[in-house]
């Protein structure tokens, strides 16, 4: 299991995903799910996965190899593609390659083909966009309306961005509340851990701002589940006793 979110806001792009794979109790290792594919000043690209890892490796490795145009014949990378729109349908083919490879042995041997992507980012040119990238190669595409996707294990992280997250959030917001929603998957769900690896940037700076790795011991992330934990117990004790409660009690 794995938790990765994309946020993308009026100033730029939040990514932030954890590192667990779980193979069973005792085969649990640490593998980097974000990934950055950069020229500054001409594009900035990231790329989360989630779900079985041999395939995700696989579509990775031929998305940094190149695919080959259908109608060109010439090989197409995230670093070659013109548009965030032909990037987000590069990585669909290369999930259907992988498919066409080794979807039928898998199913065969009664093992889901599972994964799922997040696509971020801005080529020179084109607008900052965000996509989520589905098993069968087909996307959807954050908008003002809902500005953040989830892979992953998504329900204990989800309803502190419904509450919180808007287009016009400062972008620095939009990282904090990201954490939360990290660590209160982290909280939930043993599937999940860290390091966690973040990248943010800019819209239109075409290059990553931050790319950071939170360790086990970092103090912000240490001190902000704590306050979290704390403000949370603080705003429940806060609210008025139901009026029918004294009653039934």
């Amino acid at each position: 299991m794995t938790y990765c979110v994309g946020i993308l806001v009026r100033e730029g792009l939040v990514m932030i995903a954890d590192t667990r794979t779980n193979a069973g109790v005792d085969n649990i290792a640490i593998f980097r799910k974000l990934h950055l594919f950069e020229v500054p000043g001409e594009r900035m690209i990231t790329l989360a996965t989630a779900g079985n890892l041999s395939i995700s490796q696989s579509v990775l490795s031929l998305l940094s190899e190149g695919i080959e145009d259908p109608q060109t014949g010439e090989l197409e990378t995230l670093f070659t593609v013109p548009t965030m729109v032909k990037a987000s349908r590069l990585v669909g083919r290369a999930i259907r390659q992988v498919y066409a490879a080794d979807g039928a042995d898998m199913e065969m041997r009664n093992m889901s083909f599972d994964v799922t992507l997040l696509l971020g980012g801005q080529i020179l040119g084109g607008d900052m966009r965000l996509f989520q990238i589905y098993a069968a190669g087909n996307a959807i595409e954050a908008t003002d309306d809902t500005p953040f996707l989830q892979i992953g294990e998504p329900k204990y992280g989800k309803p502190i961005l419904d509450r919180a997250i808007a287009h016009d959030t400062a972008i620095v917001e939009a990282l904090k509340l990201g954490l939360i929603s990290m660590d209160s998957t982290l909280k939930s769900n043993l599937g999940v851990g860290l390091p966690i690896d973040i990248v943010v940037a800019k819209r239109d700076a075409l290059r990553a701002g931050i790319r950071y790795r939170i360790e086990e011991d970092e103090p912000y992330f240490r001190d902000l589940r704590d306050r979290w934990s704390s403000a949370l117990r603080a705003a429940h004790q806060a609210i008025p006793r139901p009026p029918y409660a004294d009653e039934g009690f």
